[in-house]
C-alpha cells in the first residue's frame, strides 16, 4: 500500500477522487437542504390556504356544522378564545403540534344555535394550552380584529395527525379570525409532508447510489489520464537507467511530440546528456593531452639523470633545470585548469589593472605600457595577473620587435589590450587557439612553443570573472588580444 501511494499516478487519482467526493457531499447537502426548505415552504402555503378558506367562511358567519372541514382529507381544527375545540374534520382521530389535542368538539349546550355564539362549551380532551395566536381574537401585531376580520399573519408549526386510520406528518398553519358575532377563533389546517419526505428520501437514495458510482468513474478516468500523461516519463526513466547501466552518453531519451512540460523535460534531459558527453570527452582528451605533454619533459629529464649517473662529466645541468622548470609550469597550468573546471570562484577583491599591467610588463624586452590609472575591476589579482602574463608570453613568442599593452575604460567595461607586430592569427583559427593543447605552428618545437595551455587558461579566467577574451588584427599587422571585464 505504501509503495502504491508512492506513485504519482496513485496520488493524483486519490487526490482527484477526494476533491470530487468533498464537492459532491457539499453539493448534495446543499441540494437536500434546499429541496426540503422548498417543499416545507410549499406545504406551509397549502396549509395556510386551507386555513384561510375556513377562516373566510367563519368571517361571514357560517355555522360550525356547515364549514368545509373535510376537503382533501386534511386535518382542520377551529378553536375558540379559551382553547376549546368548536369544530374539526370529521375523520380526525388524533392530532399533535397545534396545541389542542382534542379531535371532537363538545356537544352543543341547550340554547346553543351552533353559530359559534356560545363560548361555554368545553371540548372533550382540550388541554387548555391555547394556540400560538393571541386568545383575545387579535392578530400577531396585537391589534384586535374587527367583527368578520381575518388575521394577516399566519403561524406555522410541524406535527402529526391520524385521519381515518392513516397517520401522517403535517405542517400546520394557524389563522386568527373574528366572527360577525364578535367571537375570536383560531383555525388550524394542515398540509401533508409526505411529498417532502418522499422527495428528500428519493434524492438521498439517488445520491447514495450515484455518488459512489460517480467517484468510481472519476477515479478510473483520472487513473487512465495520469497513466497516459506519465507514460513518456516512464520512457525517459527507462532510457536514463539504460544510459546509466551502459555508460553510453551518446544515447538520448525519447522526446514526445506533445509540446508540454514532459516534452520540455525530455529536451532538457537530452541537452544535459549532450553537455555531459562533451564534458567527459573533453576530460578524456585533456587527460590524454596532459599525459602526452608530461611525457616529453619527464623522459628528457630521466635521460639526463641516467647519463649523469653513468657519466657525471656529461651532465647537462642547464638542460635538466630547464626541463624541471617546464615540468613545474605545466603542472601548475594543469592544476589551475582543474580548479577552473571544478567551478572555483575567483577571490573577491579590487584590482587596479594599470598597476597590474605595469607589474607584469616590467623586465620584458620590447614591451610598452599605455594605461588609464583609474581603471579597476573586482576579482582575483593572482588569476588576472596570470591572464596578462600568458598574453604577454604569447605575444613575445610571435612579435617581431614590439609588444604594446593598453588599459582603458569603455562604458561599464574595463579593456586590457595586448598587441604585437607579428604575423597575426588567421580568421579561421581565432577560436581554435583558445582550445587546450592547440598550437598553430606544429613545426615549432615544444620548448619554444609551450604546451598550448596559456590562452585556454586566459579565456577560462576571463569567463570566470564575467568577461570575455577575443583576438583581432592589430594596427601594426599582428594579433590584438582584448580582455573585457565588468567594472564594479
Amino acid at each position: 500500500m505504501r509503495r502504491l501511494l508512492g506513485s504519482v499516478r496513485a496520488r493524483a487519482t486519490l487526490g482527484a477522487t477526494l476533491v470530487v467526493a468533498v464537492a459532491l457531499v457539499a453539493a448534495g447537502a446543499a441540494v437536500l437542504l434546499s429541496l426540503r426548505s422548498n417543499l416545507l415552504g410549499e406545504a406551509g402555503t397549502q396549509a395556510e390556504r386551507s386555513a384561510r378558506e375556513v377562516a373566510a367562511e367563519l368571517a361571514v358567519g357560517t355555522p360550525y356544522g356547515e364549514l368545509s372541514l373535510d376537503v382533501d382529507d386534511r386535518p382542520v381544527q377551529v378553536v375558540d378564545e379559551d382553547g376549546r375545540l368548536v369544530a374539526a374534520s370529521e375523520d380526525l382521530e388524533r392530532i399533535s403540534g397545534t396545541g389542542v389535542d382534542a379531535v371532537k368538539p363538545a356537544p352543543a349546550a341547550p340554547g346553543d344555535d351552533g353559530d359559534g355564539d356560545d363560548g361555554d362549551d368545553v371540548a372533550d380532551g382540550a388541554d387548555g394550552g391555547g394556540s400560538d395566536d393571541d386568545p383575545d381574537g387579535s392578530d400577531d401585531s396585537g391589534e384586535p380584529l374587527e367583527a368578520g376580520g381575518i388575521g394577516e399573519r399566519t403561524t406555522v408549526s410541524d406535527g402529526s395527525a391520524t385521519i381515518d386510520g392513516d397517520p401522517e406528518d403535517y405542517r400546520f398553519a394557524a389563522v386568527p379570525v373574528q366572527t360577525p358575532a364578535g367571537d375570536g377563533l383560531t383555525v388550524y389546517a394542515g398540509a401533508p409532508l409526505s411529498a417532502e419526505h418522499g422527495a428528500v428520501d428519493t434524492a438521498l437514495t439517488v445520491m447514495l447510489i450515484g455518488f459512489p458510482l460517480l467517484l468510481a468513474v472519476v477515479g478510473w478516468v483520472t487513473w487512465l489520464v495520469t497513466g497516459r500523461a506519465l507514460r513518456p516519463v516512464e520512457g525517459i526513466r527507462r532510457e536514463m537507467a539504460a544510459i546509466t547501466a551502459s555508460e553510453d552518453l551518446a544515447r538520448r531519451v525519447p522526446v514526445p511530440g506533445t509540446h508540454d512540460e514532459v516534452a520540455r523535460l525530455a529536451s532538457t534531459t537530452n541537452e544535459t546528456l549532450a553537455a555531459l558527453e562533451t564534458s567527459v570527452e573533453r576530460q578524456r582528451s585533456f587527460v590524454a593531452d596532459a599525459s602526452h605533454e608530461l611525457r616529453s619533459p619527464i623522459a628528457s629529464l630521466r635521460t639526463q639523470l641516467e647519463v649523469a649517473a653513468a657519466h657525471p662529466e656529461l651532465l647537462d645541468l642547464d638542460g635538466a633545470v630547464e626541463d624541471t622548470v617546464r615540468l613545474q609550469r605545466l603542472a601548475a597550468d594543469l592544476l589551475l585548469l582543474a580548479r577552473l573546471d571544478a567551478g572555483e570562484r575567483p577571490a573577491e577583491g579590487r584590482v587596479g589593472l594599470a598597476a597590474l599591467a605595469r607589474e607584469e610588463a616590467a623586465g620584458r624586452a620590447g614591451v610598452s605600457v599605455r594605461c588609464e590609472d583609474a581603471v579597476a575591476v573586482a576579482g582575483s589579482r593572482g588569476q588576472l595577473g596570470r591572464v596578462l602574463a600568458n598574453l604577454l608570453d604569447n605575444a613575445a613568442r610571435h612579435a617581431r620587435s614590439a609588444v604594446e599593452v593598453s588599459v582603458r575604460r569603455d562604458g561599464d567595461r574595463a579593456v586590457v589590450a595586448v598587441a604585437d607586430d607579428g604575423e597575426g592569427v588567421p580568421a579561421a583559427d581565432r577560436e581554435r587557439i583558445f582550445e587546450r593543447f592547440v598550437r598553430l605552428d606544429t613545426a615549432r618545437s615544444r620548448d619554444d612553443g609551450g604546451a598550448g595551455l596559456g590562452l585556454a587558461i586566459a579565456r577560462d579566467v576571463a569567463v570566470r570573472h564575467g568577461g570575455t577574451l577575443t583576438v583581432h588584427d592589430a594596427p601594426a599587422g599582428g594579433a590584438l588580444f582584448e580582455l573585457r571585464l565588468p567594472c564594479p
